[in-house]
C-alpha cells in the first residue's frame, strides 16, 4: 500500500515547481518516521501515509478546495483501509496546513508528528530555496521595502494579499520553530532556523551594498 501511495504522489506532485514536489514528500515522510522513532509514539503506518498524501488536496496544487479533497477521497477509497484509518488520515491532512496561522486543534500524536516534519522542510536551506521556487510561481517579487509585513492575516489575505518572498520570512517562516510540537522536531528546528536568520542578515548586507 505504501509503495501505491508513492506512485500515486509521484503521478500527482512529481514536476511540481513550487517547491511541493515527490522529493518534498518524501523529505516529510522520513522527517515524520524519524520523529515519530525518536518521540516513541505514534502509528508509524498512520505517520506515513499522511505524509505521503498531505499535499494532494493542497488548494494551491488544485483548482480548488473541494477538488482536492475529492481527489484524496478518491485514493483512498481504492486502497485497503479502515473506515477508521482512512478518517484518521484525512483528519491529519486537513488539519497540519498553516494557513495564515490560524491557530488548528491537533487531535492526534500522529497529525503533531506530521505537521513537524512538514513545518521542518519549511525552513532551514531547504526553506530558503522553497520559498523563492513558490514566489516565483507565484509571480511574487523577490523583495519589496516598500511593501509592510502582514501580522494579521486571515486565509484569504494569506493566500492572495500583496506580499514578497522575503515577507513570507516574516509572516510565517520565521515563527514556525516556536510553533513546533514534539522536542525531536524543536531540536532539528535549531540549526535550520539559524540559518534562516543568517540568510536575511546577508540579504540585507547585499541590498543596501554594504556588505565586507
Amino acid at each position: 500500500m505504501i509503495i501505491q501511495t508513492e506512485e500515486f504522489v509521484r503521478n500527482e506532485l512529481g514536476e511540481d515547481a513550487t517547491g511541493h514536489d515527490w522529493f518534498h514528500v518524501d523529505r516529510v515522510r522520513r522527517n515524520a518516521l524519524h520523529i515519530c522513532k525518536e518521540e516513541k509514539t505514534g502509528d508509524p503506518f498512520i505517520i506515513e501515509m499522511a505524509a505521503l498524501l498531505h499535499d494532494i488536496p493542497d488548494e494551491k496544487l488544485n483548482e480548488s478546495a473541494e477538488k482536492g479533497k475529492q481527489k484524496l477521497e478518491s485514493f483512498l477509497q481504492s486502497v485497503s483501509l479502515t473506515d477508521a484509518d482512512k478518517i484518521h488520515i484525512m483528519q491529519i491532512i486537513e488539519s497540519i496546513s498553516y494557513k495564515g496561522g490560524r491557530n488548528t486543534i491537533l487531535e492526534t500524536v500522529e497529525a503533531k508528528i506530521v505537521q513537524d516534519a512538514d513545518r521542518l522542510d519549511a525552513i532551514g536551506a531547504i526553506g530558503i530555496a522553497r520559498a523563492f521556487a513558490y514566489g516565483g510561481k507565484k509571480g511574487q517579487p523577490i523583495y519589496n521595502p516598500n511593501i509592510n509585513v502582514r501580522e494579521e492575516m486571515g486565509l484569504e489575505e494569506y493566500r492572495k494579499g500583496k506580499s514578497t518572498s522575503i515577507h513570507h520570512f516574516y509572516e510565517k517562516l520565521l515563527k514556525l520553530k516556536d510553533l513546533l510540537n514534539t522536542e525531536t522536531a524543536k531540536k532539528m528546528a535549531e540549526s535550520r532556523h539559524k540559518t534562516m536568520v543568517l540568510f536575511l542578515d546577508q540579504f540585507y548586507q547585499e541590498w543596501d551594498g554594504q556588505e565586507s
